[in-house]
């Protein structure tokens, strides 16, 4: 943490820390959007207090200490963020329900580039990814708000326990605890403390058998990738199944109208997505869901499927709709080669607002 404002203009010197900021906001707050927002205000205040800012602490500390801040108080009094499997227990296909609840209910997705650094040390970078998993973003919000801070800042981040107490204003007795406590929730979560595979040859085989099965709606093919007890939830609705017969049953009955659809891989919390296209009743292909899998031990045993598509495809980089067929080849990334036989301008990914941090604090 040794770098300190310098002769650079001060602008710049924020601008570097914005991914990261996104990325310990979004898990303090597990949407995007609020990350943004928040790292949005946390680069005003520095703006605006930069004159003041002596250099007694690393500027990377110093905007840490704005980022909880303003984490902290957009956290005072409400609820954390959670999934459908957080709520309730599963429903069956004859038992489903079509309950809403509020966007501000859910945790949401996150492109890696918004929330992950490109570079870096390779086990570093492996544990960023971690962290930013949906099963893991959940356990986090189950946390204290400060618990929350602590665990992300000392497990994810790799701080020391007094860089930790400086910031929070509390003792090292006070981090050691809130950390103990904070890490026996994540203990008892299974998921979250499973690690994630690396995308190796055998999950990029699992992942292409997916799209080719589902595009192919063979649905015997598909359950034959899926661990006995796959999860199914679909926010915002609020009911979820669980089980590779439910799965299986759902997929041939309430959800039929995903037969022909067209399967795009982008990437979303350190892992492969999918953005999910069905027929459309004027031809081609229209947006209905954006698909994170979870994977373990060489099967399937999750599917998070995000269905607010006006917001979430646009952020992924995804276009409105798609006009040919699609050819879905999963490369050695697992998250290129999906490429409509007629060509569809893409969209841009929308873009934070940072280049005018002084014209907004102005």
């Amino acid at each position: 943490m040794a770098d300190v404002i310098t002769e650079e203009p001060v602008e710049l010197q924020l601008e570097r820390h914005r991914t990261e900021l996104t990325g310990y906001c979004y898990r303090m707050l597990g949407s995007v959007f609020e990350a943004e927002d928040a790292v949005q205000e946390t680069m005003v205040r520095a703006w605006r207090g930069h004159q003041g800012f002596e250099g007694r602490a690393a500027l990377r500390s110093w905007l840490y200490r704005i980022a909880t801040n303003v984490c902290l108080d957009a956290l005072n009094g409400r609820n954390g963020r959670a999934r459908p499997m957080d709520l309730a227990g599963p429903v069956t296909v004859a038992t489903a329900h079509d309950t809403r609840l509020p966007e501000v209910t859910w945790i949401g997705p996150a492109p890696d580039g918004r929330v992950l650094p490109e570079t870096g040390d390779p086990a570093e970078v492996a544990a960023q990814r971690e962290s930013v998993k949906l099963a893991f973003v959940a356990v986090l919000q189950r946390l204290a708000p400060r618990q929350r801070a602590v665990l992300i800042l000392r497990e994810v981040l790799g701080w020391k326990a007094a860089e930790v107490a400086e910031l929070l204003g509390v003792t090292v007795a006070s981090v050691n605890s809130a950390l103990q406590r904070a890490r026996a929730v994540l203990a008892a979560d299974t998921a979250a403390a499973r690690p994630a595979p690396e995308l190796d040859e055998g999950q990029r085989a699992l992942l292409d058998g997916y799209v080719r099965a589902f595009e192919a709606y063979d649905m015997d093919g598909l359950a034959a990738l899926l661990h006995e007890d796959v999860t199914l939830n679909m926010p915002p609705f609020s009911m979820w199944l669980c089980g590779r017969d439910e799965l299986r049953a759902w997929m041939l009955g309430p959800g039929h109208g995903c037969r022909g659809s067209r399967l795009l891989p982008v990437t979303a919390n350190g892992g492969p997505a999918f953005g999910q296209y069905r027929p459309s009743p004027e031809g081609g292909h229209e947006p209905w869901a954006l698909i994170v899998p979870e994977v373990s031990e060489g099967r399937i045993t999750g599917f998070t499927n995000f269905l607010d598509t006006d917001v979430l495809f646009p952020l992924f980089g995804l276009a409105p709709r798609l006009e040919g067929e699609p050819v879905v080849e999963l490369d050695a990334e697992g998250s290129e080669g999906a490429k409509p036989v007629e060509p569809v301008e893409p969209v841009e990914p929308v873009e934070p607002v940072v280049a005018t941090v002084g014209s907004v604090a102005e």
